[in-house]
């Protein structure tokens, strides 16, 4: 009788086991790596416990890295990341559509109150900070000033979008780029410019992820703010929910990389893939971890 029970428990635990598997998160470079690390962790540990499985997050040193891999098609599982990049993955590399913010993107450009009546073409002999090409910010100062012989300096020298806050009360920058989640927090400062609105932030799948992995982490995405317990991890995110994204939701964004370098006119269709297996030998369950590329 025992020898059973004990083949039986071992069965179970084999059986419970053995579809877990590592799978990557890739993010934006909106903070250093030791930084992004902390952000995220909450929710590496929070998808790891839904779905069985263990996720490692993605990152690079810049966005010139980031673009070189979305460019390559580097291996992500996962990704999250603004639209115009989950349009162009999705267009180039067949990704999947999962889920993404419930907030449309958007980007203010902020200033000290004594600068707001000069708006946008006072800041002509200023400098504006943003983040490097292609992140979104500096793609749509791009969008307001089209003209290089008369635009502000555009510093693109932040490590994280509040850096180029920092420089605005420093008084070493006229005015800073940054996403309304972030903009918000800082009612001291005042707009002179609010970009157009775009589908939020979203979470997109490689299409060699099992669709029932996909299936499972886009469940436990879409719960999160069910979970009070997890408020945090929202909140470090800059939304109040996740909800169902469709690639027809994000089509087109990918077009305001076109200026970008390096940016592929030709559209190839993307070529069927085999998915990962959605066995795998079993594995001890390992914690949630940052890997700086």
């Amino acid at each position: 009788m025992l020898p059973r029970l004990l083949l039986s428990v071992t069965l179970s635990f084999c059986s419970a086991s053995a579809f877990a598997a590592n799978y990557t998160l890739s993010v934006e470079p909106n903070y250093p790596a030791n930084q992004a690390q902390e952000i995220y962790k909450p929710l590496l540990t929070y998808l790891s416990k839904s779905t069985g499985h263990t996720f490692t997050l993605k990152t690079v040193n810049n966005y010139h890295a980031y673009w070189r891999d979305v460019l390559a098609n580097a291996p992500a599982d996962f990704t999250f990341e603004e639209a115009h990049f989950a349009d162009f993955r999705m267009q180039r590399f067949g990704y999947v559509a999962m889920v993404r913010v419930a907030e449309p993107t958007q980007f203010s450009l902020l200033v000290s109150p004594e600068n707001k009546g000069k708006g946008t073409q006072g800041l002509f002999s200023g400098t504006i900070v943003s983040m490097p090409a292609p992140s979104l910010g500096y793609l749509f100062l791009g969008e307001l000033y089209p003209n290089p012989i008369a635009q502000p300096e555009i510093a693109s020298t932040a490590q994280t979008w509040k850096d180029g806050i920092d420089s605005v009360f420093a008084q070493e920058a006229s005015g800073a780029i940054a996403p309304m989640y972030i903009a918000q927090q800082y009612p001291n400062l005042e707009s002179v410019y609010l970009s157009r609105s775009m589908p939020g932030r979203s979470m997109s799948a490689s299409r060699k992820v099992p669709a029932d992995v996909r299936t499972s982490v886009t469940n436990a995405m879409l719960k999160l703010h069910k979970n009070a317990g997890l408020i945090d991890v929202l909140t470090e995110l800059g939304t109040s929910q996740f909800i169902t994204n469709k690639a027809a939701d994000v089509y087109g964004n990918e077009r305001m990389l076109r200026r970008v370098f390096g940016y592929p006119k030709t559209l190839v269709k993307p070529k069927p893939v085999a998915a990962k297996p959605a066995v795998l030998p079993a594995t001890a369950a390992k914690p949630a971890t940052a890997v700086k590329k």
